[in-house]
């Protein structure tokens, strides 16, 4: 069944939007949160457990102290505040995919909480608007296994013919990073929204404590979405869409949910015009959510302290010890490499918009100039992963490889036109730039005696432009150095062309 929705217009000519984002953020731990159990990713199903993370009797927890620290440098670098002391709670609900039947999380003694980042979000005019995002909280948890519904054809349970499950993830350190309400953004609630989950990713990197990969989990966001009658300024019924995956999606979800909320609340949708609280699920494909349970509230997962853990109580010297270790504020470093680098406000925004601002500094920093950086990312590599429907930092091709085709040009092997194909190869995971360039014979020509002949040709067919070059009008090479580059499907070195061209008729 389609969902009716409004226009984005029409959604905001009635209503606005509130929004509270909940990142789940798995942390690159040797071992998991309670356990000694190995966290790699991608191992065998089922070969990273043991009695503890499998939940069996008798088996007792321990605190991964590296992953409170991650906790607590997180909580720091959001201008959180660290509690003295607190504790775990069980969540109690069923899943097949959590072996305890509870999740051993924290409730109403968070690790982190009252923080806040300022988050930069590109504007239409060509600008940037820096948005407040207030932190609630970030706490401590342990995160699921996996099901696999094997048979129909979305990939979930409904429809399929069974299903497995694999405990390796289930205990992987988590910290869930929760916003307050974010309110007043209208018609830019969606690109602030993807604008902080961009944000808040490059953080996490920059700290080392997760890869913070979108496409493999290892980050993934929570999009909570509710409208009020226009002007109101309360909060309505929220919807919460679950795992999305991509900044891009976590944009679109944001705006589905405004046009469908809206097509139910004006009537437009039909029957009762009640929004109700539940679950959503992200489809990349169609770019729409369908339903997934009635969401449940606090007290519904009752809620009580883990007996079998010790209370967490950082002392201050431990706190002000890792407040050492934090990088730079995100928003103080773009000002200092946007000056460095030499971007305008215009170029700046671009690059944030297009989710390339980390990829753009690595590659800089990999030996590439910030004009040659642009240059690729914000031109082939984002118009690749806009007409692919895909993040530009899950393209396949790596800051490395960037600096790799440059250094081809530079070389003189390759020119910006074959460059296109030596990404194409990337994109298709056909090994590194120099080998693809000898894989697909891309290599410039150069040879002397190849081009000679080919500028034979040349003025054979364009004999009234070979007799302008003799009389003077040097211009007219143009048109020969065209031809020749076309006889070699764009592999001549069009400098070197140009000069046995003049050798020749001058």
């Amino acid at each position: 069944m389609t969902d009716t929705l409004l226009t984005f217009e029409e959604s905001l000519e009635k209503f606005d939007p509130a929004m509270g984002l909940e990142v789940h953020v798995e942390l690159n731990t040797n071992s998991k949160m309670f356990c000694g159990c190995p966290t790699e990713f991608g191992a065998e199903p089922n070969t990273q457990v043991c009695p503890t993370c499998l939940g069996l009797p008798g088996a007792m927890p321990v605190v991964n102290r590296i992953a409170v620290e991650s906790a607590m440098r997180i909580g720091l670098a959001l201008n959180c505040d660290i509690a003295e002391w607190c504790r775990f709670a069980r969540k109690n609900y069923f899943y097949p995919d959590m072996p305890k039947n509870f999740q051993t999380s924290q409730y109403d003694e968070p690790i982190a909480f009252d923080g806040h980042m300022d988050v930069n979000v590109p504007t239409e005019d060509g600008g940037i608007e820096v948005v407040r995002v207030e932190i609630e909280r970030a706490h401590m948890e342990e995160d699921t296994g996996k099901s696999l519904h094997v048979g129909g054809a979305t990939g979930r349970i409904h429809g399929a013919d069974y299903s497995l499950v694999d405990y390796n993830r289930a205990g992987i350190p988590l910290i869930e990073i929760v916003t307050r309400p974010i309110m007043g953004m209208r018609e830019n609630a969606p690109a602030v929204a993807k604008a902080y989950v961009a944000q808040l990713r490059e953080l996490i990197v920059a700290l080392g404590v997760s890869d913070a990969r979108m496409d493999q989990g290892s980050i993934r966001a929570d999009v909570n979405l509710s409208l009020s009658p226009a002007g109101d300024g309360g909060l309505g019924t929220r919807t919460e869409t679950k795992n999305v995956n991509s900044l891009r999606s976590v944009e679109r979800a944001v705006r589905y949910e405004m046009q469908r909320h809206a097509a139910i609340l004006s009537g437009a949708a039909g029957g009762d015009r009640t929004i109700l609280q539940e679950t959503r699920h992200w489809h990349e494909d169609t770019g729409v959510t369908t339903s997934g349970r009635e969401k449940s509230d606090a007290e519904d997962y009752r809620y009580f302290p883990e007996p079998d853990l010790v209370p967490v109580a950082p002392s201050r010297e431990w706190v002000d010890q890792l407040r050492g270790t934090l990088p730079e504020n995100p928003t103080a470093k773009r000002s200092r490499l946007q000056a460095e680098w030499g971007f305008s406000d215009l170029d700046m925004r671009d690059t944030i918009g297009a989710g390339a601002f980390g990829l753009v500094e690595e590659t800089i920093l990999a030996g590439a100039s910030p004009q040659v950086a642009r240059k690729w990312w914000l031109s082939e590599l984002a118009r690749r992963a806009n007409d692919t429907g895909t993040d530009i930092a899950e393209l396949g091709v790596t800051p490395a490889d960037v600096v790799a085709v440059q250094a081809l040009i530079d070389a003189g092997s390759l020119n910006d036109k074959l460059a296109r194909q030596v990404f194409e190869g990337l994109y298709a995971a056909e090994g590194t730039a120099a080998e693809i360039v000898e894989k697909r014979g891309l290599a410039i020509v150069s040879d002397d005696g190849a081009l000679s002949a080919a500028i034979d040709n040349a003025i054979e067919a364009f004999p009234d432009v070979a007799d302008k070059i003799r009389d003077g009008k040097v211009a007219a090479a143009g048109a020969l150095i065209g031809a020749v580059m076309k006889e070699m499907r764009g592999q001549a070195d069009a400098g070197r062309v140009r000069e046995l061209i003049l050798d020749k008729l001058t």
